[in-house]
């Protein structure tokens, strides 16, 4: 267990006023980044998702973020999808969401289409192999699959199952060691191979933008994995989602073509624990 769980009940379902204030005001700023964003790229208003990245934040504070009309939420540790399904998912319910519709296609929630009751739920950091059964048929989409080991791991639990599970390729576009992800270079290969598996949907690619004060290198990034979607989609049609850009760069994602932007702090606030 890591060990801000030990300090915080990740299980709680109560939010003062003025918390869900907060969030509502940070959900609020975000879509209208997001807007502009689109407006200022040609593209079209709704065409990128807004995933609220929820590490470290209780049911309470993510029920906030879905009423505010987040319609999709990203966990990092299988840890703390085990503590928090059961809950967000009654408290969902209770608010008239259903969580993580299971759909076997390339398709996610529209955090602004007017009366989507769908609230989708991802898995965007790193997945051990023994963690796997923590989130298999809990969340619908793990975006964090860099290897083919792992695809094939996660496909074979998944048959055993009788479950299909979304996945997005992870790739390491920076080259920062710090970064998980596979090589720029393999990555095609890579996922033409788990499109081959069974009980595993290739949806889409990740990325994390380079962390650096330079516009032009983090949008090279960006830019080089929407052409490596590209060049897939005449072999894999159904990997078109582009999860890049988080708090700091998701203009410049939007500007690339990413159709998920990931985003914690600016909607939750800085984070208590890491």
């Amino acid at each position: 267990m890591t060990a801000y769980m030990d300090h915080k009940d990740l299980a709680n379902r109560t939010i003062d006023a003025a918390r869900a204030g907060q969030i509502r005001d940070g959900v609020h700023a975000v879509l209208d980044r997001i807007a502009k964003a689109e407006a200022a790229a040609g593209r079209a208003e709704g065409s990128v998702t807004l995933l609220a990245a929820t590490k470290t934040r209780d049911v309470g504070e993510i029920m906030a973020a879905i009423d505010a009309g987040v319609r999709l939420i990203g966990e990092n540790r299988p840890q703390e999808v085990e503590v928090k399904a059961t809950p967000l998912s009654e408290e969902c319910a209770a608010h008239g969401f259903a969580l993580a519709p299971k759909v076997a296609d390339s398709s996610v929630a529209d955090s602004r289409v007017a009366g989507s009751q769908g609230v989708g739920f991802h898995l965007i950091g790193q997945l051990q192999a023994n963690k796997i059964n923590k989130v298999l048929g809990v969340v619908e989409t793990i975006e964090s699959v860099d290897s083919l080991k792992l695809a094939q791991r996660i496909s074979t639990r998944a048959v055993a199952h009788g479950l299909v599970a979304g996945v997005f390729v992870e790739v390491n576009e920076s080259g920062e060691e710090s970064k998980s992800g596979c090589d720029p270079a393999a990555a095609f290969d890579l996922v033409h191979e788990i499109d081959q598996l069974d009980g595993v949907h290739v949806q889409g690619l990740m990325t994390i933008g380079a962390h650096v004060d330079d516009e032009a290198r983090i949008r090279q990034g960006f830019a080089h994995l929407r052409q490596l979607r590209d060049s897939l989609q005449a072999d894999v049609p159904t990997c078109t989602q582009l999860s890049m850009g988080m708090t700091n760069d998701l203009e410049y994602a939007v500007a690339e073509g990413s159709t998920i932007v990931r985003v914690g702090t600016a909607i939750f606030g800085p984070r208590a624990f890491i």
